[in-house]
């Protein structure tokens, strides 16, 4: 099998506009994206993140960085504002380079951001305290690389 570049997508919803929030839902969103799919940083070549305009207390791609994605080129934009849209989204994609097909890649699709694509959702092999405890870990490392001079 050849590599390719793969996009893997995501979409989470936030529940308030706050730093805080925003990213303790990217971080989720993106480490069970990692973890589904079995993504290493080395392998992504790029990812872009955006927020839908009612979401704008912190850049979602500091979420990537406190996850290991030092490396990573990251783009955070917003989506277009449609009329009706759902508010509070976090959407990402990755493009990463894979020897995978299109079919065994696994998008994720969290809180109300699951009814954007209800034939994504594969939540019920995640084991939720080993995920939280391997970002807990992650971001404790950036923060420490952060004090270093």
């Amino acid at each position: 099998m050849s590599l390719r570049c793969r996009g893997v997508r995501g979409a989470a919803t936030v529940p308030e506009n706050t730093q805080a929030a925003i990213l303790r839902e990217t971080r989720r969103l993106l480490a069970l994206m990692i973890h589904l799919n079995g993504i290493q940083a080395e392998d992504v070549a790029s990812a872009i993140l955006t927020t839908t305009p009612d979401l704008n207390a912190e850049f979602p791609a500091l979420a990537a960085r406190q996850l290991g994605w030092r490396h990573v080129p990251l783009l955070c934009g917003h989506e277009m504002n449609v009329p009706g849209q759902m508010p509070r989204v976090v959407r990402v994609l990755v493009h990463w380079n894979t020897e995978k097909s299109q079919e065994e890649i696994v998008h994720v699709y969290l809180g109300e951001a699951a009814k954007l694509r209800p034939d994504q959702i594969h939540l019920q092999t995640v084991n939720w305290q080993e995920l939280e405890a391997w970002i807990a870990e992650q971001v404790a490392a950036f923060q420490k690389q952060q004090e270093q001079p």
